[in-house]
């Protein structure tokens, strides 16, 4: 096996070229400041190759890092009190969306890497939280705020900023170039020179930075390793499959953006084993799947990404839930690849943005998911746009909270939103990878449509700030669904933690059934234990003797019983959007 300065030098050369020495011997510089500085604070150094962690017990919150305030206690300690009083250790981890100060988009136009919004706390406030919980923070490497010194060094033409930005002539054809978005692709900018046009994947307030220049890759290097000496432990590469640009070219998933994937996931698993890498990209399901490297393998273990985010996820089971059949769902779930160790899926149904469009194509024929669009729309939901090659627009993301897009069915809405709704969390817990729950999710929010209105933007419809008082009186009044629904959420929680089977790495499979019923089995572990997750996606009851030959012969082999101790063993109808989880030894 090459060692680790090989390994980085062989991809240094493949995005250098001939500096790949210098740009060693820097990023070499880098790497001894954050051995000396976890040292200095007397930090144990892991041992190198170790392989990442986890367990069953690994369960994750989504949130800003005031996604919850009360009055003028720092948003972040509202937010850590918040998750030792309700949920203590139901959850293991949580991802802080972008606590940096910022420009626009919540938090993804960063202003500066290495410091706390104000607004929010400290890094004192972020240390704390990474002693209870393991924490995620957002390395935003595609772009940066207009507002950050690195443009005014731009404008200025000083260093170091002068090379960090994308000049493109005006006139250059990018109708190869995919978007994420309908917004100009070029945006102008007048600096000392003249007016020049700057690259701009997702807004004009956020300048994609070049890559090209190895000043860029070293600054986020350092970025990186600052963020692990803060404590955190899970890396979130944002929109990192729009990194590299070469014109000519789509400009998305290009060879020297998986090479710079793989020399952060080689620095983080030798210098901080354990440190979990994600990258986060919202696109077809393939090409989501091509940043755990898998198609490097025999030849070596995976070496991109330790978690890809399960985008297809989300609106698939919409589909299936709304459409009261799993077929598509089914097929989907058993095309999935048997992940080597490692590596592993984080499961989702709704996040800060919304839920993606793209990683239906090739699932989904167009008028199902044009019917699926209109539903949302008549549950109080939107749709964003983005631009095509050919100047088109098309889908890009449902914008809604998960629990309205639960409200009915292609027939429109119905009294199963609360049992469906948690049908769907349950999908979604029990599925091979880490889940991870939005907090909007948690607290079962309405569409903000007040918050859409006031920024103009409309993804606020899931950005809701909730004031502690208001929440914790929500929770508290057991009449209230707010009640209700995160108490059931925190027992699914609870009884997941507890079962050997969720395990990340447990095998999976699906076993065929009606398309009514989704069958899932996890294991059987080396002892012999397995668990069954049955699932109703249907507003009618379902008598498990139609759910077809696989499922009824799983039921005949073994003696199931319940994880919910109050819940029925095996039911010979499941009433609708039932979820059961069964467990049976040899």
């Amino acid at each position: 096996m090459a060692s680790f300065e090989d390994t980085v030098h062989g991809y240094l050369t493949h995005l250098y070229g001939p500096r790949a020495d210098e740009v060693m011997r820097r990023l070499q510089q880098h790497l001894e400041h954050f051995r000396s500085s976890t040292a200095a604070a007397g930090a144990t150094a892991p041992s190198a190759g170790q392989a990442p962690t986890w367990s069953e017990k690994d369960q994750w919150l989504i949130c800003y890092g005031d996604s919850i305030v009360d009055n003028e206690t720092p948003p972040l300690a509202v937010l850590d009190d918040f998750l030792q009083a309700r949920l203590d250790d139901r959850i293991s981890g949580v991802h802080v969306l972008p606590f940096f100060p910022w420009s626009s988009d919540d938090g993804f136009s960063v202003i500066h890497y290495r410091e706390v919004n104000p607004e929010l706390g400290d890094w004192h406030h972020i240390q704390a939280l990474a002693s209870h919980y393991d924490v995620m923070a957002d390395l935003v490497l595609n772009h940066v705020s207009r507002e950050s010194l690195w443009f005014v060094d731009y404008l200025s033409g000083s260093q170091p900023g002068r090379d960090y930005f994308i000049e493109v002539d005006p006139d250059t054809d990018v109708s190869a170039v995919t978007r994420p978005r309908s917004s100009p692709l070029l945006v102008p900018v007048s600096t000392r020179r003249g007016t020049r046009h700057l690259w701009a994947t997702f807004s004009e307030d956020q300048l994609d930075l070049n890559f090209e220049n190895p000043d860029v890759l070293l600054e986020f290097v350092g970025i990186l390793l600052f963020y692990l000496e803060q404590g955190t432990r899970m890396i979130r590469l944002d929109a990192v499959a729009f990194l590299w640009k070469r014109l000519g070219t789509s400009c998305i998933h290009l060879p020297e953006t998986h090479t710079v994937v793989r020399l952060l996931r080689a620095i983080v698993d030798h210098v901080a084993p354990g440190t979990l890498l994600v990258t986060e990209t919202n696109v077809p399901h393939e090409e989501n799947l091509s940043y755990f490297g898998l198609e490097r393998l025999p030849d070596g273990p995976p070496d991109e990404a330790h978690m890809v985010y399960q985008f297809t996820l989300p609106p698939l089971l919409l589909h299936t839930l709304t459409r009261g059949e799993s077929d598509t769902l089914q097929a989907w779930l058993s095309s999935l690849p048997v992940l080597p160790s490692h590596c592993t899926y984080l499961n989702f149904t709704a996040s800060h943005d919304g839920i993606g469009v793209r990683p239906l194509e090739g699932l989904l024929p167009d008028h199902e998911r044009d019917a699926l669009l209109e539903l949302m729309h008549r549950f109080g939901g939107f749709v964003s746009m983005r631009s095509n090659p050919d100047g088109s627009d098309t889908p890009y993301e449902i914008n809604i909270t998960w629990f309205e897009a639960m409200r009915g069915t292609r027939r429109g809405p119905d009294p199963w939103q609360v049992a469906r709704f948690l049908c769907s969390q349950a999908i979604m817990l029990s599925l091979q990878g880490i889940p991870a729950l939005y907090i909007h999710t948690l607290t079962s929010t309405l569409n903000d449509v007040e918050g859409v209105e006031r920024s103009g933007r409309l993804r606020s419809i899931n950005r809701r700030r909730w004031q502690r008082s208001e929440l914790d009186l929500l929770l508290d009044n057991t009449a209230n669904p707010t009640h209700y629904i995160f108490h059931a959420l925190c027992r699914l929680l609870e009884q997941r933690r507890q079962e050997p089977c969720f395990h990340p790495s447990a095998a999976q499979r699906v076993l065929v059934s009606s398309p009514a019923l989704l069958a899932i089995e996890r294991g059987p572990l080396a002892d012999g234990r397995r668990l069954l997750a049955l699932y109703n996606v249907t507003d009618n009851p379902l008598p498990l003797s139609e759910a077809g030959e696989a499922v009824t012969q799983a039921l005949e082999q073994h003696r199931w019983r319940s994880l919910d101790p109050a819940g029925p063993n095996v039911d010979e109808t499941l009433p609708p959007y039932a979820a059961r989880w069964l467990v049976a030894m040899v």
